[in-house]
């Protein structure tokens, strides 16, 4: 079991936001799953992601259950997502397995940005993600307060705020590395101060609202300490106890500018990479996610679990971590849980097995144990 804030996880599994979480039956699927002990969506913008089927492509490496992939957002809105929540929510009434909606924003000019020590994204990385043109870019207009605003809505409907399990939870995507132009804004963890504002402000009048910022890899030491250090700067004291309006955070994203080409991709998929040059995707290079990822991921979860665990702040103290990338076995949950995790979550391996895929993850002894270590 794993709880933060009100939310709690059993088991501590969960698929991540994912193209195999894109519709209802996806995700009625998952949560009906019993091997999951949360679901997450697709992540959704506000009006929907101008999604390109003969761009936006995925493709499995024939020699290890690892991806490469140039999917943006959702086609579907938030609003198709609220009501998806609610038809699986209602369907459900005895059950307390959350739902944690991932959702994007376009970043707002932020005057009092401070800048920190963010990995250097080059115009030549801009160039080399070819996807179809992003509505999402930055903006003078902030569009979370209104998404966050309808999830408040869905939540008032089941009680959330007042329930001794919510089930509605929040994560952020501030981490996809196909969107042209726009490389991941938490690669400058600064730049999302205004979102976290607005978080701020919503948790301020709903302490029980979990919110997460689902990050991307990161590869040097001072990285770790910006985010931490940046989501340690909104912490308040409320009522004598310190509070944070972000409860969690989920690593890793997918890794930017991966490419993989037609001779490494799984049989299904060779006459489609044949047809894009020989190449594994249309796009070129894409996010390069699962088993080959795992390594990375581990480092990322295992570097912010000690700077969590260290900090001085209690409200640091106690965020939680959804652990992601590469996980597909009992073996790899195992791996993660090792290295910090609260929680799992996969990807490619749902892509690839499909809900079986849950029923392996679930054997970690440290699950099947009863403990986490």
């Amino acid at each position: 079991m794993s709880a933060f804030r009100e939310l709690t996880i059993v088991p501590p599994v969960t698929n991540t936001a994912c193209p195999w979480a894109s519709n209802l039956d996806d995700l009625t699927a998952l949560y009906e799953c019993s091997d999951t002990g949360a679901v997450t969506t697709r992540t959704a913008t506000l009006k929907g992601f101008p999604d390109d089927p003969t761009v936006h492509q995925v493709a499995f490496a024939s020699e290890s259950l690892s991806s490469v992939n140039c999917y943006g957002y959702s086609p579907y809105p938030l609003s198709q997502y609220i009501e998806w929540v609610k038809t699986i929510l209602q369907s459900h009434p005895d059950s307390n397995k959350p739902i944690i909606i991932s959702i994007t924003a376009p970043l707002p000019h932020d005057d009092d940005a401070v800048p920190t020590h963010s990995l250097d994204i080059s115009s030549q990385e801009e160039e080399m993600i070819e996807v179809s043109p992003h509505a999402e870019g930055s903006s003078s207009h902030n569009e979370l307060p209104e998404m966050l605003a309808a999830i408040q809505a869905l939540r008032a409907e089941f009680d959330d705020a007042t329930s001794a399990s919510p089930r509605i939870a929040v994560e952020i995507n501030t981490s996809c590395p196909n969107i042209e132009g726009h490389p991941p804004p938490s690669y400058d963890i600064s730049s999302l101060r205004s979102l976290v504002k607005s978080v701020a402000e919503v948790c301020r009048a709903d302490p029980s609202l979990a919110v997460g910022i689902k990050l991307p890899p990161y590869v040097y030491a001072r990285q770790f300490v910006d985010v931490i250090d940046f989501i340690a700067s909104f912490t308040e004291e409320v009522g004598g106890k310190k509070r944070n309006p972000i409860a969690f955070l989920t690593c890793t994203n997918t890794l930017g500018s991966s490419l993989m080409f037609s001779d490494q991709v799984i049989q299904e998929d060779q006459a489609a990479a044949e047809a894009a040059g020989g190449f594994a995707l249309p796009a070129t290079w894409g996010g390069l996610a699962g088993e080959s990822l795992h390594p990375l991921s581990l480092g990322n979860v295992h570097a912010f679990r000690k700077l969590i665990n260290a900090h001085q702040d209690e409200a640091i103290r106690s965020l939680a971590i959804i652990g992601a990338g590469g996980v597909f076995s009992a073996d790899s949950a195992d791996r993660m849980f090792r290295a910090g995790a609260d929680v799992v979550g996969c990807a490619t391996a749902l892509g690839r097995k499909g809900i079986s895929v849950f029923a392996d993850i679930v054997k970690a002894p440290s699950i099947s144990g009863g403990t986490k270590p």
